[in-house]
């Protein structure tokens, strides 16, 4: 550590001199809060305060991680990037380890924020690209382990998990991430139908193909005109090639109790 920095004030100095700026803008307000409440409950105020502040640096700190991350990828050319700009990914996957190592740290310095919680999710789709399978195993599961179960996020952590475990072969494990996937799938959003679907490319691999010609035929019927839709008419059209016979639709109430 620097001389600078041992001078410069500590975050208890800085967190201190504003609660005291805060407390004096705002000292009728509380003298009169202060006749009503016990001090434990002005003390829980001044706690979240705080910590929406925190939560707030931290959403900022990791949107303009993410956007640095985001910059282009050019391979084979020395680019001299504009003044104040960072130059481009050499590689995807120097890009991808540079996620790796900056979305690591960013998630231990705000450890137990919502945005900490939230970078899990890029996080782990660049350990999946890189090969790292487990870790990125890991990492999703944090996500949905940690994640309000309304998280319109959760599709896309129990996804990820998916294919990190299908990459490791562990089929089984797949299977159930995709079969979460699809429980916190909502209606209308894009991802619908995508976790049916995955649960039928599973099946498949594992040489239950007549499973997955009924699944994929009831998602067709159920979302014909949406992108998991399309890819079960395919998927379909393949096992037909292979002999698969091609099943009726499951009767839509019997699929809506199934589903339930």
């Amino acid at each position: 550590m620097t001389k600078q920095e041992l001078s410069a004030p500590d975050a208890f100095q800085l967190y201190g001199a504003e609660a005291s700026d805060w407390l004096m803008k705002r000292s009728q307000i509380i003298s009169t809060i202060a006749v009503v409440l016990v001090v434990g409950g002005l003390i829980a105020a001044l706690v979240q305060y705080f910590s929406n502040r925190s939560e707030e640096a931290a959403a900022k700190q990791l949107g303009q991680a993410l956007e640095s991350l985001e910059r282009p990828v050019v391979e084979g050319v020395q680019l001299q990037p504009a003044a104040g700009e960072l130059p481009p990914f050499k590689s995807e996957q120097e890009r991808n380890e540079t996620t790796v190592t900056e979305l690591t740290k960013f998630r231990t310095d705000h450890k137990g924020t919502e945005a900490a919680l939230t970078a899990a999710l890029p996080l782990g789709k660049a350990q999946y690209r890189l090969g790292k399978y487990d870790d990125a195993v890991a990492t999703f599961g944090e996500y949905t382990k940690d994640a309000p179960k309304s998280s319109p996020l959760l599709t896309a952590a129990y996804e990820g998990q998916g294919y990190a475990h299908e990459a490791k072969g562990q089929l089984d494990q797949a299977l159930e991430s995709f079969k979460q996937m699809s429980k916190a799938e909502t209606s209308g959003e894009f991802m619908q139908g995508m976790g049916q679907y995955h649960q039928a490319r599973i099946l498949a691999a594992q040489g239950k193909k007549d499973e997955a010609a009924q699944l994929l035929a009831d998602l067709k019927a159920s979302q014909g005109n949406a992108a998991a839709g399309r890819l079960a008419t395919e998927r379909l059209a393949v096992l037909a090639a292979q002999g698969v016979k091609v099943p009726e639709p499951t009767p839509a109430a019997t699929q809506k109790t199934d589903a339930g």
